[in-house]
């Protein structure tokens, strides 16, 4: 008698479809990204209905990178892969453990072995994220000790790859070097996962949404203005796509606030406390071509 196994069975009740609806509720678009999350999660299901199948199946490599420029949501998606992992019981815990270069590399000969081997530590059943990566990478210089903390990672990637999960993060054509320099890297790296940024429609999205779980909203001169500003502040230094909306609506919120405190002799109803005007957009110094909040030393409101 053949055996056979409910693919859609074993679907519901992992709870990885739960996970998979966090992930769209929690980022807008990055349908790319999302598609590749899914594909990943069908080749875990099968892989481990092979496996109770007695079917033979060597473990899938489950390492990772994530390319992409700041706020695309590569740090969101890592936190729902680890938990795809654990539920489908690949990973024992299911954490995120993030680190930089000095997370893991040492000032000192001897120093960079403790500090690495300190932070897979932290990881074991979960997921070591390491946000640019490429900074553990310096040729020429004698004295860095990232190729050392390399080292580390690629033996115990292969010898602990049922233990944790290493996720490699950072901008895309500095990742690519990355990889170049070590040709070990590339080669336990299963799933490379590029993030796009967000257009302009998917950015005002994200700022609405952001907006309303804040219990504010714009007018819609407001939201007229907030467009212009998207396309403007896109084209200056340091943006970094939903992370810069979110700094300019906690921006947004402080003029508005420095607003109505200039009325306080009026009492304020609850419209007034939740309405952003296009007078608190149009205040940014976006619209004069400049990064608002680089210089500390201007205020972020407009002077009396």
């Amino acid at each position: 008698m053949d055996s056979s196994i409910d693919l859609a069975a074993s679907f519901a009740d992992s709870g990885v479809a739960e996970v998979l609806e966090q992930l769209d509720r929690d980022l807008v678009g990055l349908r790319p990204v999302k598609t590749r999350i899914r594909e990943i999660a069908a080749l875990l299901l099968v892989d481990r209905a092979r496996e109770t199948l007695d079917l033979p199946s060597s473990a899938p490599s489950l390492h990772m990178s994530f390319t992409g420029r700041p706020g695309t949501g590569k740090t969101t998606v890592a936190i729902r892969i680890s938990q795809i992992l654990h539920r489908l019981g690949y990973l024992r815990k299911g954490h995120v453990v993030t680190v930089t270069r000095d997370d893991l590399v040492g000032q000192y000969v001897g120093h960079t072995a403790p500090k690495t081997r300190e932070m897979i530590k932290r990881a074991q059943g979960g997921v070591l994220f390491i946000d640019e990566a490429y900074y553990l990478y310096k040729p020429g210089n004698e004295r860095d000790y990232g190729a050392e903390a390399i080292e580390i990672l690629l033996q115990d990637m292969e010898k602990q790859r049922s233990e944790f999960v290493v996720i490699f993060a950072g901008y895309k054509d500095r990742m690519q070097e990355f990889y170049q320099s070590n040709p070990g890297l590339s080669s336990r790296v299963a799933h490379h996962i590029d993030f796009p940024d967000y257009s302009d429609s998917e950015l005002m999205e994200i700022a609405l949404l952001l907006l309303h779980q804040q219990n504010y909203c714009f007018t819609d001169s407001a939201q007229k203005a907030f467009a212009d500003y998207i396309s403007r502040r896109r084209l200056l230094p340091f943006f970094a796509n939903a992370r810069s909306i979110r700094n300019a609506l906690d921006r947004l919120r402080l003029r508005q606030a420095n607003r109505l405190f200039s009325r306080m002799a009026e009492p304020l109803n609850r419209e007034d406390l939740i309405t952003i005007e296009a007078s608190d957009v149009l205040a940014s110094r976006v619209f004069q071509g400049e990064v608002e909040g680089e210089d500390p030393a201007r205020p972020l409101t407009p002077g009396p």
